[in-house]
């Protein structure tokens, strides 16, 4: 069975626009969340949010939404990453599989509030979120006429979308795939989750004994799979190797993870089997690290029981905010070039060990030993994802 490798990456997030430009903000460790955005509200204390800078990315307007300009940034560079301008394959076997939660569900707010005030609204607002379907407008944008899926697992679904992908190459339903995840900053998720008392004025703080809660973010991270026999062929450059992945339910709760981290555990231990890896093998791990209480707690103590102690673990989100079903594209995105440095950068908002979390992240930039990586995804509804990528040269 021909293995699935990356040979193309493109991102869009609060570190910048561009793999290149993302890499040096990541391990620069500068990136500040703001405190007033565009999401109008009357919290006396809004949270803080990553927002990416609109006029380094796009301009806004017509008959896109945020989240499809997010998506397609992302994708135009993987592509251009792999194949220059054009993914020069049979278009029936080009599959494209995107992760949303937000996606453009409420970019149309003001025709919600006019239905719910029985003033029947125009269907015109309701066409344009269909017309954003994000795996649809990416398939448009490729000319891909094979499998076309958007996931909508809450904050696994990046993850999800890239595992499902490994999954179509696998079975030879493709040879090439565009798989990633995309998500923009929205009042609904906004609002709820400072109602649940989830979210932080200040910068998120994973896995520090006085974290707060998370601090949203958007953007969008995609990835070029190929089948590798077709990528060797064409003599592309594989900057990574989707090795292993696996996704378990908790069925615990619908936002509170299990208090054992049930499902997590076996998601991390099969995507190792998958993979053919043991814990011995990881070289780093970027966790969900949400900054949230119970999230890092649980997370934390998964880890330490799973990966070997002083293998480097850090989670991106101090830098990136939370960016939902973006979350996994994105950070698998960063987990190959964390691979392709050679080192891993530092858990930023991290100062004092919590003892309910047991795990510390790296404090300080470390030379990852092993060329493995795992990224973590855990989700609303007890789901839990990992993806298992090896390096170029390890895989």
């Amino acid at each position: 069975m021909s293995r699935a490798v990356v040979t193309g990456v493109g991102c869009v997030s609060a570190l910048g626009v561009g793999f290149k430009t993302t890499m040096e903000a990541l391990y620069q460790g500068e990136v500040q969340p703001v405190s007033h955005t565009h999401l109008v509200n009357s919290l006396k204390n809004p949270p803080a949010v990553f927002r990416v800078v609109d006029q380094i990315m796009y301009q806004q307007g017509g008959d896109l939404t945020r989240t499809s300009h997010l998506a397609l940034t992302a994708v135009r560079e993987a592509v251009k990453f792999s194949f220059g301008e054009k993914i020069d394959v049979d278009p029936r076997r080009i599959g494209v599989c995107m992760g949303t939660t937000v996606g453009s569900t409420f970019n149309e707010e003001e025709f919600y509030g006019r239905y719910l005030k029985e003033e029947n609204p125009g269907v015109e607002a309701i066409e344009r979120y269909l017309a954003n379907d994000i795996a649809r407008v990416v398939a448009s944008h490729l000319g891909a006429r094979g499998p076309v899926t958007t996931v909508a697992n809450a904050c696994a679904s990046g993850t999800d979308a890239i595992g499902m992908a490994k999954m179509w190459l696998d079975a030879g339903i493709c040879d090439v795939v565009v798989a990633g995840g995309a998500d923009e900053l929205a009042r609904f998720p906004f609002l709820g989750f400072h109602s649940l008392k989830n979210s932080s004025a200040e910068r998120c703080r994973p896995f520090d004994l006085n974290r707060q809660g998370l601090n949203l973010g958007e953007g969008a991270g995609v990835v070029v799979m190929e089948r590798e026999s077709a990528a060797r062929q064409r003599s592309a450059q594989v900057l990574g190797v989707i090795k292993g992945y696996a996704s378990a339910a908790d069925a615990h709760h619908m936002t509170a993870p299990h208090p054992e981290g049930r499902g997590l555990r076996q998601a991390l231990r099969s995507a190792l089997e998958i993979a053919d890896l043991d814990a011995k093998d990881i070289g780093f791990v970027n966790a969900h690290g949400t900054g949230t209480k119970e999230n890092d707690r649980i997370e934390g103590q998964v880890l330490s029981d799973l990966v070997i102690p002083g293998t480097p673990v850090v989670s991106t989100k101090g830098m990136t905010g939370h960016t939902l079903g973006a979350a996994g594209g994105l950070e698998a995105v960063l987990s190959i070039g964390t691979l392709l440095e050679g080192r891993s950068p530092v858990n930023v908002g991290f100062e004092s060990a919590d003892p309910d979390c047991v795990l510390v992240p790296a404090v300080q930039q470390t030379t990852i030993e092993r060329n493995v990586a795992v990224s973590t995804s855990l989700a609303f509804g007890g789901a839990n994802s990992v993806l298992v990528i090896t390096g170029a040269e390890g895989g």
